[in-house]
């Protein structure tokens, strides 16, 4: 069964795997951070509607296509979406590695900040490609299931 799209935007999409089961947020490219806080607002209020069917349920960031993240975005992920995320259930995000050098430094950084934090414990899980990171995320939402 193929993903199913829950929003799509020039600059990426949020899916839904029920075979896995996972959220995802897939960029297709650079987004603002108006575009981009949105569409993680957005992908969180997925992960909540449809944890309430499926549980558990993981996440997956698709960086595949991203560039770079600003400063601003990455503090904002570390200090605002991060503790929501946690309060929602998400306690791991299996990351696709990204294609550019500039995805993968916002990607290090963000695992970085997040495995530092002393607010939530979310891990962060970094897989080479789709195909990896769904495989990892059914294993471990086997191991260790988030139940509401």
């Amino acid at each position: 069964m193929a993903d199913i799209t829950l929003a799509a935007y020039s600059y990426g999409s949020v899916l839904f795997d029920p075979e896995v089961p996972c959220i995802t947020t897939q960029w297709h490219s650079f987004a603002n951070r108006q575009q981009f806080q949105s569409m993680m607002n957005e992908a969180l209020v997925c992960y909540e509607e449809e944890s309430k069917r499926t549980s558990p349920l993981g996440w997956l960031a698709d960086t595949r296509q991203m560039s770079a993240l600003t400063s601003d975005d990455q503090h904002w992920l570390n200090t605002d979406w991060n503790p929501r995320a946690y309060a929602a259930g998400v306690r791991h995000i299996c990351i696709v590695q990204s294609e550019n050098v500039f995805g993968q430094i916002a990607a290090s950084s963000y695992s970085a900040k997040t495995l530092a934090s002393q607010e939530y414990e979310i891990q962060p899980v970094t897989q080479p490609t789709i195909v990896e990171a769904k495989h990892w995320i059914q294993k471990n939402l086997q191991l260790h299931p988030v139940l509401p």
